[in-house]
């Protein structure tokens, strides 16, 4: 899906340019501790913790601030915290899905509400955007793991359903509801993954210039400002010419 390979692309590129490394680890200790909260406080035990705790890694975040963050949940933080998706149109018509934890529901509605409004989109109701992503598990390796071959002989062995191998690494796609299965048995076979979530993968995309782009990512970067936001998707596609230039 070269739209959604593009829009991890930009995670990633924000990622090493992002000098906020605290803002993305609170958001990061924040899954870990509602993961926490919600079963077993060790990850061998609790598949969502052990996702969260394994994209923390991905991250370079500190092993104290993952241990801090499942103790929390024992000392009775996450309790409050409730997880709400909000859905809308960003510029040109862009679908945005906008995934926040909050213990204030009001507030957090308002402030996602407002962001799409002043940076030229528009918050609809939930499922007003959702039915044109699909709901999939997405475990990501670097290219040197091995070759194109190879990682889909492996992904085909864990029950993926699709790879997507590139110079820049191979993203294995799988049902939501296997990723915890798939990226054990992928991980006997290739080691540690980059990162492995449940992500929002669009079935079609709108195709952007620079303009648009730029329009957008400044949505997008507003709403990622939100402590209350974890993660923000979108349906766009862009030429590489266009992304080089942002």
């Amino acid at each position: 899906m070269a739209g959604h390979s593009k829009w991890a692309n930009i995670q990633h590129r924000k990622g090493r340019q992002d000098a906020a490394r605290s803002k993305l680890f609170s958001k990061l200790s924040k899954e870990i501790t509602v993961a926490a909260k919600m079963g077993d406080p060790d990850p061998e035990k609790n598949p969502r913790l052990r996702m969260a705790v394994k994209e923390a890694k991905g991250q370079s975040m500190p092993k104290d601030n993952i241990d801090r963050a499942i103790k929390k949940a024992t000392g009775g933080d996450g309790d409050a915290y409730e997880e709400i998706r909000y859905e809308g149109y960003g510029p040109n018509g862009v679908a945005v899905i906008v995934e926040a934890m909050t213990d204030n529901r009001n507030r957090t509605a308002s402030n996602v509400r407002s962001t799409f409004s002043k940076n030229g989109g528009n918050m609809g109701e939930t499922g007003s955007v959702g039915f044109m992503f699909d709901r999939k598990g997405e475990i990501v390796y670097p290219a040197e793991v091995g070759g194109a071959e190879d990682v889909l002989e492996a992904a085909i062995e864990a029950g993926a359903e699709d790879v997507e191998s590139s110079e820049d690494g191979h993203v294995i796609w799988c049902a939501d509801t296997d990723l915890n299965d798939v990226s054990t048995m992928l991980e006997e076979q290739l080691g540690e993954s980059q990162s492995t979530k449940l992500v929002w993968k669009p079935q079609n995309t709108t195709e952007l210039d620079l303009e648009g782009m730029q329009s957008l990512m400044k949505l997008i970067d507003a709403l990622e400002d939100d402590d209350d936001v974890q993660r923000v998707t979108t349906n766009f596609e862009a030429s590489d010419e266009v992304m080089e230039q942002l």
